[in-house]
């Protein structure tokens, strides 16, 4: 994923971290291919003396704030906390107080069960469930603005690439646009699977992240990127791409798609019991 091989070059880190301005993750391969982004990140790639040619694909669901030992109801309740996440969102929850740790995947189980760690986010129902988070920890927050559209990416050695014949370099191509579709049907499908499995055979608590706590993280993203952009021209260049794609397909999509929750609740929310 580009968020996680970013290094000294936060600029990349923009494609899979934080709000991107109101975009899911859809929006923001969409802004990648067609509204500039695709164009900057080859900037990046070449100011950083990384010869490679990079596909964009895979628009990954937003991610849960995390798994935690005690749900939190409040900003307050995260100063001090020993906390684990990766990429800008490491500079976001230091900024709203807590004490990151940048584990890798693998450690993050075992740092929770030892008490190394109060809470951690990883990625989805699935790969939460394979991680074994349920067995050290039964409550799980939802909904994020640390990372709620990341995107993976295949990389290729570009002299190795411009060496292909046109009609590889074409079944390339088409083959990530496929295989990001099947991705993201595939993710719809194995997710709800797995979150309707760790409410029932886990027995883990889901609690839907408090608002308070979603305005926070905006408010810690703007700071963040903020003096970034005053540090890196190249990450004030995305950002500023990103802003004006959003404004735009953002306006489009707030007015024109139906809210989808009004009719799943017609069909599928219990009505409230009278007392």
């Amino acid at each position: 994923m580009v968020a996680y091989h970013y290094g000294k070059n936060t600029a990349l880190a923009l494609w899979g971290s934080g709000p991107a301005f109101g975009m899911d993750p859809n929006m923001v391969l969409s802004w990648h291919y067609y509204g500039g982004g695709k164009a900057l990140l080859e900037e990046i790639y070449k100011a950083t003396n990384i010869d490679v040619v990079s596909f964009l694909y895979g628009p990954m669901p937003t991610q849960p704030l995390g798994w935690f030992k005690k749900p939190i109801a409040n900003v307050a309740q995260l100063k001090g906390l020993k906390f684990r996440t990766v990429g800008l969102a490491v500079d976001v929850f230091k900024e709203l107080g807590t004490a990151v740790n940048p584990l890798p995947g693998g450690e993050i189980v075992p740092a929770l069960d030892r008490g190394l760690l109060d809470a951690a986010e990883f990625n989805n129902a699935s790969s939460d469930r394979v991680l074994g988070f349920p067995d050290v920890v039964k409550n799980c927050m939802l909904q994020s603005f640390h990372q709620s559209g990341e995107q993976f990416e295949i990389l290729f050695n570009k002299a190795k690439y411009d060496g292909l014949p046109a009609e590889l370099k074409s079944i390339i191509d088409y083959s990530v646009q496929a295989a990001s579709a099947d991705m993201s049907w595939k993710a719809i499908h194995r997710n709800s699977q797995d979150y309707i499995e760790l409410k029932t055979k886990d027995k883990v608590n889901f609690y839907k992240t408090p608002d308070s706590i979603l305005k926070a993280q905006l408010e810690a993203w703007d700071k963040v990127t903020d003096a970034k952009s005053k540090e890196n021209a190249l990450f004030k260049k995305v950002m500023d791409s990103q802003r004006v794609f959003a404004q735009r397909a953002g306006s489009w999509q707030n007015d024109y798609m139906v809210d989808f929750k009004m009719a799943w609740n017609r069909y599928f929310r219990q009505p409230a019991k009278k007392a």
